[in-house]
């Protein structure tokens, strides 16, 4: 018997090292849906997912739907048609998985809503997410020290406010905590919203679109700063970031005496990172995807063994249904000052990559 025993474990021993991906079935398959590939930074949430989930001995199947919803929801159909043991869904539309995720139920598949809430579906069982409220209050604190650092002796500073895309859940939550901060100096008239666009309504980008902001920082300009001066520009995402400059450039901001405005973003981007080293853009918002990653892997993993997976909110995240027992994570404000340590020190980026 024990010269038997010891027979099959060496045959099981040669199944796995002939097949790497045997250990991973028997734990079965993650079903990874993300927006779009046009964004580093979802790419960076991919690849840290699958090789989180990998290690941790499942299979994985990403899809990107490039922004397109109904291929989204079709990715996400054939996920719970393969029955896989788990769906980790970045929604591109909040809004319109109910139905999906009505079959997933059915069929006792967990959902994750990954970085954006999932809304109007009681099928949603988590959420992992970074503090979204702060990171709002970070790009404008940020506004305003770049903004007493660069415009000392001006009053009222000069500033537009630009918004994420309408149908990401997220994007209220950066735009609500940036205004804690800038309302009040809007109150006390130290800011300046020279063209009276204000309120997510007004403000918003669908689809995070840097083209859509760069078109948008073009009709303010020339309606509102012929004679006038902006001194600053809240920007909620560093691809947004990106447009809003080239517009600022576009007519000569940054060139001979005519100084760059204070330009925030959010991911940390390579391209806005050199941007701040380049004293274009001002700063931005890291968010460790590794971190989000192992979070969300920590719930699957917990979801499957039966048991609770770690929270650290249960009130804030109302998706319409019920409240979603979420995961917050901290994100960390980067500038030219501090990009070395925390870019590099983590070990997120190479320098190489930036400099």
């Amino acid at each position: 018997m024990k010269k038997f025993t010891a027979g099959l474990t060496a045959l099981v021993m040669v199944a796995c090292l002939g097949a790497p991906s045997a250990l991973a079935q028997d734990k079965g398959t993650i079903g990874i849906a993300m927006p779009t590939k046009s964004s580093a930074r979802w790419i960076s949430d991919g690849e840290s997912m699958v090789k989180q989930f990998e290690e941790a001995g499942y299979e994985t199947d990403l899809q990107y739907a490039e922004d397109d919803i109904p291929n989204q929801l079709a990715q996400i159909e054939n996920m719970i048609t393969k029955e896989v043991d788990a769906l980790v869904i970045a929604a591109i539309d909040g809004t319109t998985l109910s139905n999906a995720l009505a079959n997933a139920a059915a069929l006792d598949i967990p959902v994750i809503a990954y970085d954006r809430l999932i809304r109007d579906s009681g099928d949603v069982s988590y959420y992992a997410t970074f503090d979204n409220f702060k990171v709002g209050v970070q790009q404008a604190t940020s506004l305003v020290k770049g903004l007493e650092e660069r415009f000392p002796d001006v009053s009222p500073w000069n500033v537009e406010l630009f918004g994420g895309s309408p149908d990401d859940n997220n994007a209220y939550f950066f735009y609500d905590g940036a205004m804690s901060v800038l309302q009040p100096l809007i109150d006390e008239g130290k800011i300046e919203i020279k063209s009276g666009q204000m309120g997510m309504d007004t403000v918003g980008t669908l689809r995070w679109d840097g083209a859509v902001a760069q078109a948008r920082m073009d009709n303010l300009l020339s309606a509102h700063y012929t004679d006038d001066t902006v001194h600053g520009v809240l920007s909620p995402y560093d691809g947004l970031s990106i447009g809003i400059l080239s517009s600022l450039k576009g007519v000569g901001y940054g060139s001979g005496d005519t100084q760059m405005p204070i330009v925030t973003g959010q991911d940390a981007e390579v391209q806005s990172v050199k941007s701040i080293l380049a004293d274009e853009q001002y700063s931005t918002v890291f968010k460790d995807t590794r971190e989000l990653a192992r979070v969300t892997v920590g719930m699957v993993e917990a979801l499957l063994a039966g048991g609770e997976p770690e929270i650290n909110d249960t009130e804030t995240y109302d998706n319409g249904v019920k409240v979603v027992p979420s995961y917050l994570l901290e994100p960390v404000s980067v500038d030219k000052s501090n990009w070395e340590e925390i870019l590099v020190g983590s070990g997120y980026y190479e320098k190489s990559e930036i400099e």
